[in-house]
């Protein structure tokens, strides 16, 4: 079968990949001059445990079965990661409280090895924290996104496949069993396959539109994450997050293979692209990373990076799960939509690439 996938970032990829597998004979289409240059190459490369999610939903599921592929991926082709596990920390009774949902919640996912620890075990794992317990995380880790990601298209291209880059798809229709897709960029065209998979991240919404007889198309509402780098030694070996808050999992320490710390994601509600981080965000960063960490130095944030998450749902109203939108739910044979696919979708997307191409068959 003649596979057509739209985008080259991570769930891209990573379908692209289980299809070749599979045997299929696969293209993706990349608008880019490159893999991952859109929302995958923007995130914190934390290879997440699966505790926050509702039970049975899309992100638990594939979060923690994806996790444990994750892993044996990256130790089977080389990618550079560290398990080096985290701490959800409280410095409240409230606080608190919510922890111990979020452990509860956690084992109902499936994730393994968590604990709530005291405030003295805390600091004997992490002299710097404050903090009166926390939940123990240990399958918790970081990688190489990139090079997860190279290592993906790699063995996409050992398998036959292609990636046609600077390839933007203009529309797609149906026509004697084939999705007959027209192509702009530099050699503007028309081809036919037998399947499409539409992973093309922020611009996913757009592109359905633009495929004759698909109907609902979700609404998509930009949240802005932004990063700040520290300018100093790293004060933790582990992450460490917050309480989650309202549109994320809150300012958290994150940390690269290298060892370099940085504090993100924040949640900014946009209303088009923007990849500039302000500055003053800043003086909310400090307030907010004290609570848990007191000797936090003045004017030690610099602004860093930041990416934009592609959420279904607006302030205040319940995170949305997953949305992968297969024939038997909008009626068009071979052809899947993936919408609304942010945190964990790093950690998700080898299962939900296998899952892609089970729709496929």
């Amino acid at each position: 079968m003649q596979i057509l996938v739209v985008g080259a970032g991570v769930i891209g990829l990573a379908v692209a990949r289980a299809a070749a597998l599979a045997g299929h004979d696969v293209t993706v289409a990349e608008a880019t001059g490159g893999i991952a240059n859109g929302v995958s190459s923007r995130n914190s490369e934390v290879i997440h445990g699966g505790l926050y999610y509702p039970t049975k939903s899309q992100r638990a599921l594939h979060c923690v079965r994806g996790r444990r592929m994750l892993y044996e991926f990256c130790a089977s082709h080389g990618v550079g990661h560290r398990k080096c596990g985290k701490l959800v920390v409280a410095t409240n009774d409230a606080e608190l409280a919510k922890v111990e949902t979020i452990l509860a919640q956690g084992r109902a996912n499936g994730a393994e090895g968590l604990e709530i620890v005291g405030a003295n075990a805390a600091r004997a794992m992490e002299p710097e924290l404050a903090c009166i317990g926390a939940l123990w995380s240990p399958e918790t880790g970081i990688l190489d996104s990139h090079g997860f990601m190279l290592a993906l298209s790699g063995e996409l291209e050992d398998r036959g496949g292609m990636i046609a880059f600077e390839t933007p798809v203009e529309r797609m229709a149906l026509q004697g069993g084939r999705w007959q897709v027209a192509f702009g960029g530099s050699d503007p065209g028309v081809i036919a396959f037998d399947a499409v998979v539409n992973a093309a991240g922020l611009g996913a919404q757009a592109l359905a539109r633009r495929i004759e007889g698909y109907a609902k198309v979700p609404r998509l509402v930009l949240a802005k994450g932004n990063y700040f780098g520290f300018a100093g030694r790293p004060a933790f070996s582990r992450l460490i997050y917050p309480t989650p808050v309202d549109g994320g999992l809150g300012v958290h320490v994150t940390l690269d293979l290298a060892g370099r710390m940085r504090f993100g994601p924040d949640v900014e509600w946009i209303n088009a692209e923007s990849y500039t981080v302000d500055p003053r965000r800043a003086d909310g960063f400090y307030e907010r990373i004290r609570s848990y960490w007191p000797g936090l130095p003045p004017n030690s944030l610099v602004p860093d990076y930041c990416g934009i998450r592609p959420k279904l749902t607006g302030p205040g109203e319940p995170a949305a799960d997953f949305l992968i939108v297969g024939p038997d739910q909008h009626g068009l044979p071979r052809l899947v939509n993936l919408f609304g696919i942010e945190s964990p979708g790093l950690t998700s997307s080898l299962s939900i690439a296998e899952e892609v191409v089970g729709y496929l068959a």
